[in-house]
C-alpha cells in the first residue's frame, strides 16, 4: 500500500523518526507490538523497519532509522526522503510478538533496537501488565525517544545506560538476568548482534528457558558462505531442482519459476520460512531458535542450505 511521509524529525544523534499516514487520512491496518513493515525505496530496495508507536494508534505508523555509515543503502535512502513523499510499504507483520501468557516481561534494547521494544512497553503499559525495560546506548545524545521514556507512566520501569558512563552505572546483564529469571517472566531482546549475543549468553547461564526468550536481529552477523551442491524436491509436484554451490535455494527456485516470498534475504526476518518434509537443513539464519533448528522441520531458503543430498520442501 502507499503512505505519505507526513513528518520527519530527529529523535537522537543520527536517528530520525518518520511518521507515515494514509494519503487520504483514512485509518491504517492495525498492528501489534513487535511488528515491522517492509518499506520500498529507490531501485526496488526493500528494508524492514519496526513500528515504534503505540499499537492502539490507527492514524499513523511511526518508524525510526539510524543513519549507518556502513549501510547497504537502506538507511541512507531513508534519511534522504523529504516530507510529503509517497512511499510504498507492506502491511505490518509480526515475527517478534509479546507472549500473551507472560505474567511479567523484561525488555532489553540496545541502540536502534529500541524501536520494537518501545512499542512493547506502550502495549504493556496500556494493558496494565508488569514489565521492566533496560535500554543501553553509546551516550545520552544517541538515546532515541528519551523524552517519551521519561514520562511519569514509565517511572521506575524504564532504566537507561550509557557506554560513556562510569562502569558502576552500566548494565550488568549477568546480574540482571540471574535476578529476573522466573517461569512466568519472558525476555525480549533487540539491538546490535553483539548486544543480543551477550544477552542470550547471560540468559542461558542464568537458566532461562528457551521458550521464554525472544529476540529480533536487525541484520545477520555474517552468513557463512560456501557449501556443496544439493537438490530440493517440491513435494506438491515431485519436481526436482538443482542448487549449485554459489546459488541460494531461493535463487534456484526463482530460476525454475518458483517464487518464494522474501524480504531481508539475510535469514533475519522469517518471511521465507519454508516447511521441510525430509532431509537435513544446514541452518545459517538468526531467525530460528536453537530448538527450532534442531527439529529440522523448517528452514530459511534465502540463506540456509542442506547437509543432506536432498531436501524435500512443502512447496
Amino acid at each position: 500500500m502507499q503512505v505519505k511521509l507526513a513528518r520527519k524529525f530527529p529523535v537522537a544523534t543520527d536517528i530520525c523518526a518518520f511518521e507515515l499516514v494514509h494519503p487520504d487520512g483514512a485509518a491504517l491496518p492495525p498492528f501489534t507490538a513487535g511488528s515491522h513493515i517492509d518499506v520500498t525505496l529507490r531501485d526496488g530496495l526493500v528494508r524492514q523497519y519496526s513500528l515504534c508507536n503505540p499499537p492502539n494508534e490507527s492514524h499513523r505508523y511511526l518508524i525510526a532509522v539510524l543513519r549507518d555509515a556502513h549501510s547497504r543503502g537502506g538507511s541512507l535512502a531513508m534519511h534522504a526522503l523529504e516530507e510529503g513523499r509517497l512511499i510504498d510499504i507492506g502491511e505490518p507483520k509480526n515475527h517478534f510478538p509479546l507472549d500473551p501468557q507472560a505474567r511479567r516481561s523484561l525488555l532489553l534494547a540496545g541502540g536502534i533496537g529500541i524501536t520494537p521494544i518501545i512499542s512493547m512497553a506502550e502495549a504493556l503499559d496500556r494493558a496494565g501488565a508488569a514489565f521492566e525495560m533496560h535500554y543501553c546506548t553509546r551516550s545520552a545524545a544517541r538515546t532515541a525517544f528519551r523524552e517519551r521514556l521519561a514520562e511519569p507512566r514509565f517511572a521506575g520501569r524504564v532504566h537507561l545506560y550509557f557506554d560513556d558512563a562510569q562502569a558502576r552505572e552500566r548494565l550488568r546483564l549477568d546480574a540482571l538476568l540471574a535476578q529476573a529469571r522466573a517461569d512466568d517472566t519472558h525476555l525480549y531482546v533487540c539491538g546490535p548482534t553483539g548486544f543480543i549475543a551477550a544477552a542470550m549468553d547471560a540468559a542461558k547461564a542464568a537458566g532461562w528457558s528457551d521458550a521464554n526468550v525472544h529476540r529480533e536481529f536487525f541484520a545477520a552477523p555474517g552468513v557463512p558462505e560456501g557449501g556443496g551442491s544439493f537438490q530440493v524436491t517440491l513435494a506438491r509436484t515431485g519436481r526436482v531442482i538443482d542448487v549449485a554451490p554459489d546459488v541460494t535455494v531461493v535463487a534456484a527456485l526463482a530460476q525454475a519459476g518458483v517464487e518464494v516470498p522474501t524480504s531481508c534475504e539475510q535469514g533475519v526476518c522469517g518471511t521465507c520460512l519454508t516447511r521441510v518434509l525430509s532431509g537435513e537443513p544446514d541452518h545459517r539464519d538468526v531467525y530460528l531458535m536453537d530448538d527450532e533448528k534442531a527439529a529440522n522441520d523448517r528452514f530459511l531458503p534465502c540463506c540456509s542450505r542442506s547437509k543432506s543430498p536432498m531436501l524435500v520442501l512443502d512447496l
